[in-house]
């Protein structure tokens, strides 16, 4: 008798949330076990649950974003009121743990998998962001929020892929610049500092929306970029690539070497071509041409220097060594 009323009164209070405040959203992510320790395990409609974890769930896994850290897992028994993303206008956000809940607003916008949303207020790790109808709006990870449309796409493409173009990008004075341009990128005409004016003949306003479109376009389709450089107007065609790096994996554009990085620099995968370099698994990056307590953004700018050799320092069992290449 004891669960049948917390039930009714915890579908009560469901559907009288989108009018009343947050405390029926709090009391889902705890009847519905959303959060266990330092992962997210939200229960959404047939069977599945939207997981986030840095370590592999032990459940039957349908697809996982590594790049987000996303899991879709399938689970023998579905929780009676499942989360669902949000299809309705927007009517107001709070941050939701078990213990807390924290009503603010998205003060930065998602730039693409290299700067997570950010929020008002200072926020718990792991927790859900959630409207007033308890609907999913984004999940709170510790590099800051991925919003809605990330989980939206990852729910709905069968694999798991991201497009490049070969730069990353950020807002100055209401303008969409390029802070970093991977020369190694094929056919990449960009450089440090163009300001990005339209993309396939739309006005692009902010990063936010110019990296969403680079990222969930299709893998080889062709954009049409208005740039200006200096006093220049220009504009070309850039190919889309499939996106190496970001969010929770190394992004410092050391793929050309076959070489793959975690986001503390160690290396988790090492391709055919880069055997030559008598390099393991496990290996950490210390610093290249001699520049210590490296930043991936540091990185990335010595790589943008392609007229230089590269000289890279690396660890394995305290025994430090230099490798070279030009």
């Amino acid at each position: 008798m004891l669960k049948l009323f917390l039930a009714l009164n915890f579908l009560f209070l469901s559907l009288q949330a989108c009018e009343n405040s947050f405390d029926a959203c709090k009391l889902k992510v705890i009847d519905s076990n959303s959060i266990i320790k330092q992962t997210l395990q939200i229960p959404l409609e047939a069977n599945q649950k939207l997981v986030f974890s840095k370590q592999t769930p032990t459940s039957k896994i349908i697809k996982h974003d590594p790049y987000l850290s996303l899991y879709l897992i399938e689970v023998s028994k579905n929780f009676k009121y499942p989360f669902r993303l949000n299809d309705k206008p927007l009517l107001g956000t709070a941050v939701v743990d078990k213990n807390e809940i924290i009503e603010g607003r998205v003060i930065q916008k998602q730039i693409g998998l290299n700067s997570f949303a950010k929020y008002s207020k200072t926020i718990p790790f792991p927790a859900l962001l959630l409207n007033s109808c308890c609907a999913l709006e984004g999940i709170i990870t510790p590099k800051g929020i991925i919003e809605r449309a990330y989980i939206e796409r990852f729910l709905k493409i069968k694999e798991v892929s991201y497009s490049d173009i070969g730069i990353r990008v950020v807002d100055k004075k209401n303008f969409v610049v390029v802070n970093i341009s991977n020369h190694f990128f094929k056919d990449n005409k960009f450089k440090r500092g163009d300001y990005i004016l339209e993309l396939n003949g739309e006005k692009v306003k902010d990063s936010a929306s110019f990296m969403k479109n680079i990222l969930f376009s299709k893998i080889g389709s062709e954009h049409k970029v208005k740039i200006k450089r200096g006093t220049k107007i220009m504009v070309f065609s850039a190919k889309s690539q499939k996106r190496e790096g970001g969010g929770f994996l190394s992004d410092i554009f050391l793929k050309f070497l076959g070489l793959s990085f975690d986001e503390n620099l160690y290396i988790t995968k090492i391709e055919k071509k880069a055997l030559k370099y008598q390099l393991k698994i496990g290996d950490k990056l210390l610093h290249i041409n001699r520049k210590r307590s490296i930043t991936q953004d540091e990185i990335l700018e010595i790589l943008e220097d392609k007229n230089k050799s590269l000289n890279l320092l690396f660890l394995r069992d305290r025994f430090q060594f230099f490798m070279t290449v030009n």
